[in-house]
Formats: structure tokens, C-alpha cells, sequence
């Protein structure tokens, strides 16, 4: 009677592992999904362009200041350095929230014209970024990207209209494409519940 001694080496316990823990990971596909419906929910309504747009990208800055300032709060609290600092931006970012929310057509014309000057000021370090890199290849693309984002920003920043199309348009856009990256991950992460099985 002869007895056969497997023996598992690390590597082979570790992939079962990570194959475990791939499948596990599977499981929660549902939650990509659901935050890439919501995306392009909060797309659908940024691109009315009416008062419902101008609402919407108030309320999410709204919400990005409140949440800014629970950090900076838990900053004070927790670490013992710039405590001050700290406190004081806690209190910049909740009157900013609370303006957000108050004025929005106010929080919404600022907005679209930083976009604006953003889109300047990044087009121009395109631009020399390439003009400094004309040995690399393809450095041509960074020029005609910059110049084309200057271009975009002289014409939104002349009309506070135009920059608030691009406000509109720029944010409607971006969690559109957001939503439509979470739910193609959602479903590349549904197949990993087969990893292994």
C-alpha cells in the first residue's frame, strides 16, 4: 500500500488566494454599475442646459466643499501640526458650501469662467511643453492640443454665455464618459467572479 504526499508550495497557496480573492471581488460588480447609472443620471441633467444644469454642477461643488471641509475638520482633530490651519479651512470650505447651495447662479458663472482661464492657462503649458520637446515624437500633438485649448478659452472667456455653454457642456460630458468607464468596469469586474472556478 503506497501513499502519495502532495506537497502545496506558497505560490500555488498565494494564487489560490488571489483567485479567491479575484472572485470575491466579483461578487460586488452591482456597486460599479449602479455609480455609473447615477453618472450618467447626473448627466442627463447637467445637459438640459437650463436652470436645472446651472443647479445641478452648484450643488455638486456644493457637495465637494462640504465634504472637503469634514476632512479638514478630521485634520484638526487628528493630527496635532497647522491645527489652525486646518480649522480655518474647515470654516472656508462649509461658508463655501453654504454659498454653493444659496447662490447658484452665482457659484455657476464663477465656475464657467476658472473653466475658462483653466482651459488658457493649460493650453499655453501645452503649448511650450511641446515647443520644448520637438525631439520627441509625436511632440506635435501637445501643440495642436494647446492651441486648440487656448483657442476654446479666448472664445469662452469673451461672452460669460459661451462660458457657461462650456461649464454645461465640459461637466455633462465628463460624467457621461465617467458613468459610461464605471459600467464597462462593472462588467469586466462581473467576469472575474469566474476566475479560478
Amino acid at each position: 500500500m503506497s501513499v502519495e504526499i502532495t506537497q502545496v508550495t506558497l505560490t500555488e497557496v498565494d494564487d489560490a488566494n488571489v483567485r479567491a480573492d479575484l472572485r470575491e471581488f466579483g461578487r460586488a460588480w452591482w456597486i460599479f454599475l449602479v455609480v455609473g447609472l447615477v453618472w450618467i443620471f447626473v448627466s442627463l441633467l447637467v445637459l438640459q442646459f437650463d436652470q436645472t444644469s446651472i443647479n445641478t454642477i452648484s450643488a455638486i461643488v456644493g457637495i465637494v466643499f462640504l465634504l472637503a471641509a469634514v476632512e479638514e475638520a478630521l485634520h484638526a482633530v487628528f493630527t496635532r501640526g497647522w491645527m489652525w490651519l486646518h480649522l480655518l479651512l474647515t470654516v472656508v470650505f462649509l461658508v463655501g458650501g453654504a454659498w454653493a447651495f444659496v447662490y447658484t447662479t452665482m457659484t455657476f458663472g464663477v465656475l464657467a469662467i476658472m473653466l475658462s482661464w483653466f482651459l488658457l492657462l493649460g493650453g499655453t503649458v501645452e503649448i511650450v511643453a511641446s515647443l520644448m520637446n520637438r525631439d520627441a515624437e509625436l511632440w506635435w500633438l501637445g501643440l495642436i492640443t494647446g492651441i486648440l485649448l487656448v483657442g476654446i478659452a479666448f472664445w469662452a472667456i469673451g461672452d460669460p454665455d459661451r462660458s457657461g455653454w462650456l461649464l454645461v457642456l465640459w461637466v455633462g460630458l465628463g460624467a457621461f464618459f465617467r458613468g459610461l468607464g464605471r459600467i464597462v468596469f462593472a462588467f469586466q469586474v462581473r467576469s472575474l467572479k469566474r476566475v479560478g472556478a
